[in-house]
């Protein structure tokens, strides 16, 4: 089979070919494209004749799988797939896997990061302190103990940021819109439906996936909800927000402030998005899941997916 790597996965040439070596050693071929593009036709170009396509978070155009007949398997290195343009016709003949678990630590690190940013106003501190003689003064700040957080999401990455707040001696809350997790009921979690919580938590993290039943599940009526002392902390996907009224809900002061990793569409952002001018913001370039340690045990888990595909033993599809 004709294996193809459509972009890198932030790791050094060496490694792709050293985990790429066990490809080669069963007999079959391996394409490697160390450049990143989002080109339709570029993309399309780049896929032809594969059977395995491997990217990452790259945008997958329709076209690129309509065009490839031999296409039977696309190995997503990332959490999330909803960027592959992969209809349900499809589905029947092409398999679609993901690199589940590889990010949980960068992402549980970033949410609380964020946390303490927008409570201690750090990167405004860090701008402040460069005007020399024109420093305005110190901001005072809050902390994270005795703090309730509400979690929309307890699979893995919201359990274990759910334990690095339970650390620094916050209380643990969340929507019950999923099934209960056991972990998270051992750390002292208490399930509650979507209102309870937004109106008690102090803090509000999100670690769900974009789907139809999140896509806007917090939105100008649900900010209306929460403390005007909360925050909003956003390191899963942009469409669970509607960022619009996110950014109103800021500058109206319905709510404190925002650390946000993920937005309607990947950095670079357009200027006139309303969130890049609100107030209280924290705002990272989705940069969540892109740490040393996540790269390598992506890449590794991305591979091992490939293998076992070619073993006859696919593993981590998603439906």
């Amino acid at each position: 089979m004709l294996v193809k790597l459509l972009e890198p996965l932030n790791i050094p040439d060496e490694m792709v070919e050293k985990l790429a070596a066990p490809i080669k050693e069963k007999g079959h071929e391996f394409v490697y494209y160390n450049t990143k593009t989002t080109d339709k036709n570029e993309l399309i170009k780049r896929s032809k004749d594969a059977d395995v396509i491997m990217i990452a978070n790259n945008p997958y155009p329709k076209e690129a799988i309509e065009q490839n007949e031999n296409l039977k398997y696309i190995n997503v290195a990332f959490t999330g797939v909803d960027h592959v343009e992969l209809e349900e016709d499809a589905k029947e003949k092409v398999l679609l896997s993901n690199a589940s678990g590889y990010a949980n630590t960068a992402v549980a690190e970033l949410a609380v990061g964020l946390t303490i940013d927008v409570f201690r106003k750090i990167t405004e501190g860090d701008s402040d302190t460069r005007k020399a003689e024109d420093f305005s003064g110190a901001f005072q700040g809050r902390q994270i103990k005795g703090k309730t957080v509400g979690f929309i999401g307890t699979g893995k990455i919201g359990v274990e940021t759910a334990e690095l707040f339970k650390a620094f001696g916050a209380d643990l809350i969340a929507y019950n819109g999923s099934s209960e997790n056991a972990h998270a009921l051992v750390l002292g979690m208490e399930y509650m439906d979507l209102d309870d919580m937004l109106e008690q938590a102090d803090i509000v993290t999100l670690h769900v996936p974009a789907t139809k039943d999140t896509n806007h599940l917090l939105g100008a009526e649900e900010f209306k909800k929460m403390k005007e002392s909360a925050v909003l902390i956003n390191c899963a996907r942009g469409p669970v927000v509607d960022n619009d009224a996110l950014a109103d809900a800021l500058n109206n002061g319905e709510i404190a402030g925002a650390g946000i990793d993920v937005y309607d569409m990947e950095p670079p952002i357009p200027g006139d998005y309303k969130l890049l001018n609100a107030k209280n913001t924290v705002l990272t370039p989705h940069v969540g899941f892109l740490t040393d340690e996540a790269m390598k045990l992506r890449a590794e888990i991305a591979f091992d997916n490939t293998i076992k595909y070619l073993e006859g033993k696919p593993q981590n599809l998603i439906d």
